[in-house]
Protein backbone atom coordinates (compact mmCIF):
# COMPACT_ATOMS: atom_id res chain seq x y z
CA UNK A 1 0.00 0.00 0.00
CA UNK A 2 1.07 3.32 -1.08
CA UNK A 3 -1.37 5.94 0.97
CA UNK A 4 -3.37 4.91 4.05
CA UNK A 5 -6.09 7.52 4.77
CA UNK A 6 -7.90 6.18 7.92
CA UNK A 7 -11.31 8.35 9.26
CA UNK A 8 -9.27 11.62 7.87
CA UNK A 9 -10.43 15.12 9.36
CA UNK A 10 -8.46 18.13 7.44
CA UNK A 11 -8.81 21.41 6.46
CA UNK A 12 -6.99 24.67 7.50
CA UNK A 13 -8.62 26.96 10.21
CA UNK A 14 -11.51 24.01 10.78
CA UNK A 15 -12.29 20.91 9.21
CA UNK A 16 -13.59 21.17 5.27
CA UNK A 17 -13.11 17.45 4.92
CA UNK A 18 -14.18 14.30 6.38
CA UNK A 19 -13.95 11.86 7.67
CA UNK A 20 -13.01 9.82 4.84
CA UNK A 21 -10.79 6.40 5.10
CA UNK A 22 -9.18 4.58 1.75
CA UNK A 23 -6.07 3.42 0.53
CA UNK A 24 -4.28 3.84 -2.62
CA UNK A 25 -1.75 0.94 -4.13
CA UNK A 26 0.40 0.82 -6.81
CA UNK A 27 -1.07 0.67 -10.55
CA UNK A 28 -4.19 2.40 -8.97
CA UNK A 29 -6.16 5.31 -10.69
CA UNK A 30 -8.25 6.88 -7.47
CA UNK A 31 -10.74 9.82 -8.75
CA UNK A 32 -12.11 12.15 -6.27
CA UNK A 33 -14.98 13.86 -7.22
CA UNK A 34 -17.52 16.34 -5.05
CA UNK A 35 -19.27 19.46 -4.49
CA UNK A 36 -17.36 22.80 -4.39
CA UNK A 37 -15.43 23.18 -0.65
CA UNK A 38 -15.79 19.06 -0.07
CA UNK A 39 -12.35 19.00 0.78
CA UNK A 40 -10.98 17.38 -2.63
CA UNK A 41 -7.73 19.90 -2.94
CA UNK A 42 -7.68 19.97 1.15
CA UNK A 43 -7.44 16.16 0.81
CA UNK A 44 -4.27 16.44 -1.35
CA UNK A 45 -2.57 18.85 0.93
CA UNK A 46 -3.31 16.76 3.49
CA UNK A 47 -1.55 13.64 1.89
CA UNK A 48 1.42 16.14 1.36
CA UNK A 49 1.58 17.75 4.74
CA UNK A 50 0.11 21.44 3.74
CA UNK A 51 -3.18 21.00 5.20
CA UNK A 52 -4.19 20.54 9.00
CA UNK A 53 -4.92 16.90 10.45
CA UNK A 54 -7.64 17.16 12.93
CA UNK A 55 -8.17 13.85 12.89
CA UNK A 56 -7.79 10.39 11.90
CA UNK A 57 -4.48 9.48 10.08
CA UNK A 58 -2.60 9.33 6.99
CA UNK A 59 0.12 6.43 6.54
CA UNK A 60 2.69 6.48 3.87
CA UNK A 61 4.88 3.67 2.40
CA UNK A 62 8.56 3.93 3.65
CA UNK A 63 10.04 6.33 1.09
CA UNK A 64 7.09 7.42 -0.39
CA UNK A 65 7.65 10.41 -3.29
CA UNK A 66 5.17 12.37 -4.29
CA UNK A 67 4.40 14.22 -7.17
CA UNK A 68 1.85 17.26 -7.49
CA UNK A 69 0.31 19.16 -10.12
CA UNK A 70 -1.90 22.02 -8.90
CA UNK A 71 -4.50 24.03 -10.55
CA UNK A 72 -2.41 26.94 -10.11
CA UNK A 73 0.48 27.33 -12.03
CA UNK A 74 3.26 29.49 -12.19
CA UNK A 75 3.68 33.45 -13.93
CA UNK A 76 5.96 32.24 -16.70
CA UNK A 77 5.73 35.50 -18.80
CA UNK A 78 9.57 36.60 -19.76
CA UNK A 79 10.69 33.75 -18.16
CA UNK A 80 13.31 31.86 -20.66
CA UNK A 81 12.55 28.55 -19.85
CA UNK A 82 11.12 26.02 -22.82
CA UNK A 83 9.64 22.80 -22.67
CA UNK A 84 12.42 20.79 -22.44
CA UNK A 85 13.96 22.41 -19.71
CA UNK A 86 11.08 22.20 -17.85
CA UNK A 87 10.94 18.38 -18.40
CA UNK A 88 14.75 18.08 -17.35
CA UNK A 89 13.99 20.56 -14.43
CA UNK A 90 11.11 17.84 -12.85
CA UNK A 91 13.11 14.77 -14.03
CA UNK A 92 10.52 13.69 -16.52
CA UNK A 93 10.71 12.16 -19.90
CA UNK A 94 9.21 13.89 -23.44
CA UNK A 95 8.89 10.17 -24.85
CA UNK A 96 5.40 9.51 -25.13
CA UNK A 97 4.12 13.37 -25.65
CA UNK A 98 1.56 13.59 -28.16
CA UNK A 99 2.78 15.32 -31.22
CA UNK A 100 1.11 18.75 -31.23
CA UNK A 101 3.34 19.45 -27.90
CA UNK A 102 6.62 16.63 -28.46
CA UNK A 103 7.21 19.49 -31.81
CA UNK A 104 7.49 22.32 -29.24
CA UNK A 105 9.42 21.63 -26.43
CA UNK A 106 12.15 24.06 -27.49
CA UNK A 107 9.94 26.82 -27.36
CA UNK A 108 9.46 29.20 -24.21
CA UNK A 109 6.64 28.12 -22.04
CA UNK A 110 5.35 31.86 -22.00
CA UNK A 111 4.84 31.40 -26.01
CA UNK A 112 2.78 28.57 -25.56
CA UNK A 113 -1.20 28.17 -25.60
CA UNK A 114 -2.78 27.86 -22.18
CA UNK A 115 -3.57 24.46 -22.93
CA UNK A 116 0.12 23.26 -24.42
CA UNK A 117 1.40 24.97 -20.84
CA UNK A 118 -1.16 23.28 -18.93
CA UNK A 119 -0.66 19.79 -20.51
CA UNK A 120 3.34 19.97 -20.62
CA UNK A 121 2.88 20.97 -17.09
CA UNK A 122 0.76 17.74 -16.08
CA UNK A 123 3.36 15.70 -18.22
CA UNK A 124 6.44 16.76 -15.74
CA UNK A 125 4.09 15.78 -12.87
CA UNK A 126 2.88 12.76 -14.43
CA UNK A 127 5.74 11.49 -15.73
CA UNK A 128 8.87 12.80 -13.03
CA UNK A 129 10.24 10.25 -10.87
CA UNK A 130 7.54 9.78 -8.13
CA UNK A 131 5.62 6.68 -6.38
CA UNK A 132 2.27 8.70 -6.15
CA UNK A 133 1.15 11.11 -8.63
CA UNK A 134 -1.81 13.90 -7.63
CA UNK A 135 -3.55 15.65 -9.91
CA UNK A 136 -5.94 18.52 -9.65
CA UNK A 137 -8.22 19.36 -12.25
CA UNK A 138 -6.09 17.75 -14.30
CA UNK A 139 -8.28 18.83 -17.55
CA UNK A 140 -9.02 22.46 -17.35
CA UNK A 141 -7.80 24.04 -20.20
CA UNK A 142 -7.31 20.91 -22.12
CA UNK A 143 -9.07 20.51 -25.97
CA UNK A 144 -10.71 16.97 -26.48
CA UNK A 145 -7.15 15.45 -27.74
CA UNK A 146 -5.70 16.78 -25.09
CA UNK A 147 -7.93 14.67 -22.70
CA UNK A 148 -8.20 11.40 -24.11
CA UNK A 149 -4.08 11.73 -24.56
CA UNK A 150 -4.07 12.59 -20.80
CA UNK A 151 -6.47 9.56 -20.05
CA UNK A 152 -3.86 6.91 -21.61
CA UNK A 153 -0.79 8.27 -20.04
CA UNK A 154 -2.25 8.30 -16.73
CA UNK A 155 -3.47 4.33 -17.25
CA UNK A 156 0.14 3.76 -18.85
CA UNK A 157 1.52 5.04 -15.53
CA UNK A 158 -0.16 3.54 -13.32
CA UNK A 159 0.55 -0.03 -15.74
CA UNK A 160 4.52 1.12 -14.86
CA UNK A 161 3.34 0.87 -11.07
CA UNK A 162 2.53 4.76 -9.51
CA UNK A 163 -0.78 5.66 -7.74
CA UNK A 164 -2.51 8.16 -9.17
CA UNK A 165 -5.22 10.28 -7.21
CA UNK A 166 -7.16 12.67 -9.56
CA UNK A 167 -9.66 15.76 -8.37
CA UNK A 168 -12.25 16.49 -11.47
CA UNK A 169 -15.19 17.92 -11.86
CA UNK A 170 -15.31 16.10 -15.25
CA UNK A 171 -17.35 13.01 -14.79
CA UNK A 172 -16.96 11.57 -18.25
CA UNK A 173 -13.07 11.77 -17.20
CA UNK A 174 -13.24 10.25 -14.03
CA UNK A 175 -15.21 7.09 -15.28
CA UNK A 176 -12.90 6.60 -18.49
CA UNK A 177 -9.71 7.33 -16.35
CA UNK A 178 -10.42 6.12 -13.22
CA UNK A 179 -10.63 2.31 -11.38
CA UNK A 180 -12.52 3.51 -8.62
CA UNK A 181 -14.29 6.81 -7.40
CA UNK A 182 -14.28 8.20 -4.35
CA UNK A 183 -17.31 11.02 -3.72
CA UNK A 184 -16.84 13.63 -1.37
CA UNK A 185 -19.42 15.18 0.71
CA UNK A 186 -19.25 19.03 2.44
CA UNK A 187 -18.70 18.90 5.92
CA UNK A 188 -21.44 21.10 8.12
Amino acid sequence: MLIDVRDLVAGYDRPVLGPVSFALGRGEVLGLTGANGSGKSTLLAALLGAARIFSGEVKKSAGLTLTLQTQQHPDVAGVPLTGSELLALTGASAAGLPPWLSARLDERLDRLSGGQRQYLHLWSCLQAPGDAVLLDEPTNNLDPDGVVHLAGALHARAAAGAGLILVSHDAEFIAAACDRVLQLGVVR
